[in-house]
């Protein structure tokens, strides 16, 4: 289980986490970006090391990367004096990676902080980053691109919300995390939906809309195996084991929610900044559907041709006056 558990760690550190930050608006991220990808690098070759000096040493300096990026949460706390719920979504994502860093620094040096089990302390690590992290990021994204929804703002509360009750559940006990995972799994899914309606049909183009799709339809299977494992552990009824969790509900929230997440997020940015080369990709996927729609003996000229070939001039769409286009905003832009 450890191997898997540290491909995952890595896949956070490295690709989810930096990917994520830049979907963060703020003058400073760039910057934090940059000071999380030089703890990152240390913080994975620590995950391969022998328990001891060497790898705890390795461990705190992607600790004080996370450290940087929780201190963030108060700077822009002062600059956008708001507590609206995407914004609490974003500063949590800010935030629950310190939780990440400690955890791997006494799991490094083989110490049980606060007495937890190492194999715990182990499991914590992946949890707020993905759990933590992307989760939060997520719904505060959501909940910006669904304004006005009640559903996008309980998103952005109950996951935050649930993550912490789950942290807290650490130290209170088994019902309290429960408590925690039925919270979280009822925010994770009001952003699977909120996906898969709301956000994957104005998706720009195929690949987007697949990433979407896959992110919101995943959160399904891994949060019925949270609320099962967490029941399990308060009621003692059997539910999987730590081995089988990490392999269904961690690799799947791995890869299925937060990688396709923050990867579909940062395409619908970029379709953002690339307004009309995305249109011509509607236009083309449009022309294509109506070309597979037609009988096969109107296939024979091409469209956009003439008869003999003399060229059609294709007549693309402009927006009406003043008609804006749908946007995805991007966490933490003016509204």
């Amino acid at each position: 289980m450890t191997t898997l558990v540290n491909l995952i760690v890595m896949l956070g550190m490295l690709v989810v986490v930096p990917c994520g930050l830049t979907l963060i608006d703020g003058p400073d991220i760039r910057t934090i970006r940059t000071f999380w990808l030089v703890g990152a690098v240390p913080g994975s070759v620590a995950l391969w090391l022998p328990r001891g000096g060497p790898a705890a040493a390795f461990a705190a300096v992607y600790a004080l990367a996370t450290v940087v990026l929780a201190a963030s949460a108060p700077l822009r706390l002062a600059r956008t004096r708001s507590l609206a719920p995407r914004e609490i979504g974003v500063l949590t994502a800010l935030v629950t990676p310190a939780v990440a860093g400690v955890a791997l620094v006494a799991e490094r040096s083989g110490h049980r902080l606060l007495g937890f089990d190492l194999r715990i302390l182990e499991l914590t690590v992946p949890h707020f980053h993905f759990a933590g992290f992307a989760a939060a990021l997520m719904a505060g994204l959501v909940c910006r691109a669904t304004p006005g929804r009640t559903t996008g703002r309980l998103a952005a509360l109950s996951v935050p919300v649930g993550t912490l009750l789950v942290l807290a559940g650490y130290f209170i006990d088994d019902w309290a995390e429960l408590a925690g995972a039925v919270v979280l799994t009822a925010g994770m899914w009001l952003v699977g939906l909120l996906t898969w309606r709301d956000l994957r049909p104005g998706a720009p183009d195929r690949l987007t809309r697949a990433l979407l799709g896959t992110s919101a339809a995943v959160l399904v299977a891994t949060m019925l195996l949270a609320l099962s494992w967490a029941l399990g552990e308060a009621t003692g009824v059997p539910h999987p084991t730590l081995a089988w969790m990490a392999a269904t509900h961690g690799l799947g929230n791995a890869l299925g929610f937060a990688l396709c997440s923050v990867l579909a997020w940062r395409r619908l940015r970029q379709a953002e900044e690339r307004p009309d080369e995305q249109r011509d990709v509607r236009l083309d996927e449009q022309r294509d559907g109506q070309r597979d729609e037609q009988p096969d003996g109107q296939r024979d000229e091409p469209r956009g041709e003439q008869p003999g070939g003399h060229p059609v001039p294709v007549h693309r769409p402009e927006p009406a006056c003043g008609e804006a286009a749908p946007r995805i905003l991007t966490a933490g832009t003016p509204s």
